[in-house]
């Protein structure tokens, strides 16, 4: 089985506080990548950074004081068509941190042969659960798509890339 989770995919990374040019071209992509999934029987997860309203009392607001993904508002929303794409049937996890421990210890209990990668941020948030998935199921394939995914740094973008492909995660 393989299992494809959209990390992040959210108003704010894409056209709101954190949002960058291009983040939006990836959606078709994702979307392609997400039918495509269904199609071979496999399940997708939607992650969610959230955030509450004293985000910038937070360890991470504090590096990183730019108001994002506060649970409620139009910007924790998942950007575009890609919204539309959730079923009942999918797995939405809420993270409050860049990597989500629920999604590893969900994927421990699927224990898929497969897991891909895809969304927003390459060098933050991608990456971190694309390192927490490969930990958590390490004699799985684990796939992060270099097309699907995008920051704002084109070098920290390609730097994400090399430490995935550093830790045995096929990046294709």
């Amino acid at each position: 089985m393989k299992v494809l989770v959209v990390v992040d995919y959210q108003k704010d990374f894409v056209d709101g506080a954190l949002g960058f040019p291009g983040a939006d071209k990836l959606e078709p992509v994702i979307l392609a990548k997400i039918e495509d999934c269904r199609r071979n029987g496999g399940q997708v997860i939607f992650t969610l950074d959230t955030h509450a309203e004293d985000y910038l009392d937070t360890a991470e607001g504090r590096k990183l004081p730019v108001v994002h993904c506060v649970k409620g508002t139009p910007g924790h929303g998942l950007y575009g068509g890609i919204a539309g794409a959730v079923l009942s049937e999918d797995v939405v996890i809420e993270k409050p941190a860049f990597g989500s421990l629920e999604l590893a210890d969900y994927l421990r209990r699927l224990s898929p042969e497969e897991v891909e990668l895809c969304g927003l941020v390459t060098d933050i948030c991608v990456v971190s659960n694309a390192v927490i998935a490969k930990a958590a199921l390490p004699e799985s394939r684990i796939v992060v798509d270099s097309t699907a995914c995008a920051s704002a740094d084109p070098a920290a973008h390609e730097n994400a890339l090399a430490v995935m492909r550093g830790v045995q995660i096929d990046v294709i």
